[in-house]
């Protein structure tokens, strides 16, 4: 895994601000990213909100681009985290 500078940037709704979180690692990115992910599945199943149409990105640093881009794994190109992870116990059998 890298040390690649990662945030978390959720958007509640789509068109509204998104709330963005700087994660220390990727297993912190994976925990904050499932974590919003089934605070939104609560609120819609427990009808706080009435509907829903959001969606959380992992992002990195580009140092080249001076900016956020889309997170990807370097060595397998994947870019979902939790797909990632999947690999990765895949691999480690």
């Amino acid at each position: 895994m890298s040390n690649k500078k990662l945030r978390i940037v959720h958007y509640p709704q789509i068109g509204a601000k998104p709330f963005e979180v700087e994660a220390g690692n990727l297993q912190e990115a994976r925990l904050l990213y499932n974590t919003l992910a089934d605070y939104d599945l609560f609120h819609y199943e427990n009808r706080i909100k009435p509907d829903y149409a959001n969606t959380t990105v992992v992002e990195e640093w580009s140092e080249e681009d001076k900016e956020w881009v889309g997170w990807s794994d370097d060595k397998t190109g994947i870019d979902d985290i939790n797909e990632y992870f999947e690999f990765i116990k895949e691999e480690e059998r």
